[in-house]
């Protein structure tokens, strides 16, 4: 199940008055005022969801708790749950499959298994009014820097593409949080929860998979660096 738990400003978003009543799918009791205390099915995915205006557009800011993975989707249709849902489950699919091949991970990759698991995960949706004041604090940071870059482009995202560049550098930021030994970044963590969880490898190949992609790593921070230093010698040697 995907649990969308809501900011105050989220719930807001995602209500709406007809004939002067309020509709809205959030639910203001949730299960337990700590989303690290609910009950999980093994299937559950934990999210908090925040709303904000930039350029009179209404920006969504989705973090998934447990690892901070975050999306980041402009122009959102207001009260539009199922416009949500769609967008969200597109986005973080396609987020995590190209960047899982990007670290040459496709070898643990198992189709059939991701589709049947995120199906089960995605049919039921759950949105609740309620916080995490951790998970809060990244994306305040994030919104900050969100809105920081739209006032140096002069416009939103025009498209999921290039959001999903913003999400990219977001995810490779190095986060902390209570419980966790030491800073860590989202995309790797969200990585080996999706191949954990949605291609169900067992310890000795998440282990592998983790070895495989942090060389990866250094291997392509290797290449920038070279690229970098052939551009810094080119323009010096032409001045």
């Amino acid at each position: 199940m995907l649990i969308f738990n809501c900011t105050e400003a989220a719930s807001k978003f995602f209500s709406r008055v007809h004939k002067g009543k309020k509709i809205t799918p959030v639910d203001t009791n949730p299960p337990s005022s700590i989303i690290e205390d609910d009950e999980s099915s093994g299937a559950d995915e934990q999210w908090l969801v925040h709303a904000i205006t930039v350029q009179r557009k209404h920006v969504l800011l989705v973090i998934h708790v447990q690892t901070r993975y975050c999306l980041i989707f402009a122009d959102a249709k207001k009260a539009d749950t199922e416009d949500f849902v769609d967008r969200f489950v597109d986005r973080w699919v396609k987020g995590i499959v190209i960047n899982a091949h990007h670290h040459d991970l496709g070898q643990w990759l198992n189709p059939e298994l991701m589709l049947a698991r995120l199906k089960q995960t995605c049919e039921h949706q759950k949105f609740y009014r309620r916080s995490h004041r951790s998970a809060q604090k990244h994306i305040d940071e994030i919104a900050w820097m969100f809105q920081d870059k739209v006032a140096h482009t002069g416009s939103l995202p025009p498209d999921d593409i290039t959001a999903m560049v913003f999400d990219e550098q977001m995810n490779d930021t190095p986060r902390n949080s209570k419980g966790a030994k030491s800073y860590y970044f989202p995309n790797e963590e969200m990585a080996l929860h999706w191949l954990r969880h949605y291609c169900f490898l067992d310890d000795v190949q998440l282990h592998a998979a983790k070895e495989r992609r942090q060389q990866m790593v250094r291997e392509i921070a290797a290449l920038e660096r070279e690229a970098w230093l052939k551009k810094y010698e080119q323009e010096n040697s032409n001045s």
